[in-house]
């Protein structure tokens, strides 16, 4: 069979769809990604995939669209997939109507996020809402990354059966390893007993970046570690006036984009994702796997990974004041933190192994 999956961004193919397509490949089945252009795409073709790059634009109002809409439709009747397997909303929309012109077979979605539940105008919710219904009778199999976002999708109707897969990494890759821990650290001049905080995300305000740099002023005991960049196609510049305001000085390490993720994990000591919105972080999955307490926004996504007072602690969205206590709770009790970091990975090898996710995503499509 002939499978293509079609996602928004680079980054999407790289870190979300990639495993997905070496588990179709190691089925015995063709797969084409599918994308925006970008530098990422290098590392998925570099593994041997074919990889095809689409004119996708990530804003909701615009003409853009039918760009991308019209060379979707000629590269799906000039490639005839048995399947084609959409991502994210705007990309994961256009791309089950051009399918369905296309004459393709079957089309399936896996939802990473409700766009309507994400920051922005009505108008702008109203259409994802919108889009979801729309593509509804052209989407043959719904999936989605979290339970919260498969028992909105049933309550709204937008599918008959929507399917929580989850997400996954790898628990060889993502592991605590003290010698890379010192090395790292070496590397960086940070002792080893300077309790450090890390957050990886993308750089955008929704991501909780105010709160968290105003929280780290009243934890001086630690530094924190921001490994991330803003994406060309981020539409959310002005969060770099938090950073430009923060008082944190050489407690703040920005190290931008990091292809060696798990290193840098392995050498903090408690990870924070304090989100005004999530459908299941992959960010959070890796950090657990790693044995990091996990601090997270109490919002759906993270309260599917995150145990309260086991793995980690939750608190509420937009207070930096709580996300304060919270991490400074963790940096004072090594001991807790180790006891949290191990639960952590013990419930991540159970219900967020790459593997066991892949596997059964392709067995719902059939492949």
């Amino acid at each position: 069979m002939k499978i293509l999956e079609i996602t928004n961004v680079d980054f999407s193919l790289r870190h979300f769809v990639l495993p997905l397509m070496r588990g179709v490949r190691s089925r015995g089945h063709e797969v084409i990604g599918v994308s925006a252009d970008g530098p990422l795409l290098a590392d998925i073709r570099a593994e041997g995939f074919r990889v095809v790059a689409m004119p996708f634009a990530r804003h909701v109002f615009t003409f853009a669209h039918l760009r991308a809409f019209l060379a979707l439709v000629a590269l799906l009747r000039t490639e005839k997939p048995d399947l084609v397997h959409a991502h994210m909303p705007i990309s994961g929309f256009l791309a089950r109507l051009a399918a369905r012109l296309a004459g393709v077979p079957r089309v399936a979605y896996t939802c990473h996020g409700l766009l309507f539940n994400q920051t922005g105008s009505p108008l702008r919710r109203g259409a994802g809402l919108a889009m979801e219904w729309i593509a509804r009778p052209v989407t043959d199999i719904f999936l989605t990354v979290s339970a919260a976002d498969a028992a909105t999708a049933r309550r709204l109707r937008m599918f008959a059966d929507p399917i929580a897969v989850g997400n996954g990494r790898d628990p060889a890759v993502f592991r605590p390893d003290p010698d890379v821990r010192a090395r790292l650290r070496a590397d960086f001049g940070v002792p080893g007993d300077r309790p450090v905080v890390v957050a990886v995300s993308r750089l955008v305000r929704a991501k909780g970046y105010g709160e968290l740099l105003t929280a780290m002023e009243a934890v001086p005991e630690a530094e924190l570690w921001v490994v991330g960049e803003r994406l060309a196609s981020d539409h959310d510049a002005d969060v770099e006036t938090s950073f430009a305001n923060t008082r944190l000085g050489d407690r703040l390490r920005r190290l931008g984009y990091r292809a060696d993720v798990p290193a840098v994990l392995a050498a903090a000591d408690i990870f924070v994702l304090p989100s005004w919105f999530e459908a299941l972080p992959m960010s959070v999955i890796e950090a657990m796997l790693t044995g990091l307490p996990v601090v997270a926004s109490d919002i759906p996504g993270p309260r599917e990974q995150v145990v309260p007072g086991v793995t980690g602690l939750l608190v509420p969205v937009r207070d930096p004041d709580a996300l304060a206590a919270a991490i400074g709770s963790l940096v004072a009790d090594p001991a807790r933190r180790a006891a949290m970091g191990a639960a952590g990975r013990a419930r991540a090898e159970e219900r967020f192994d790459e593997a066991k996710v892949v596997a059964r995503t392709l067995d719902l499509l059939g492949l």
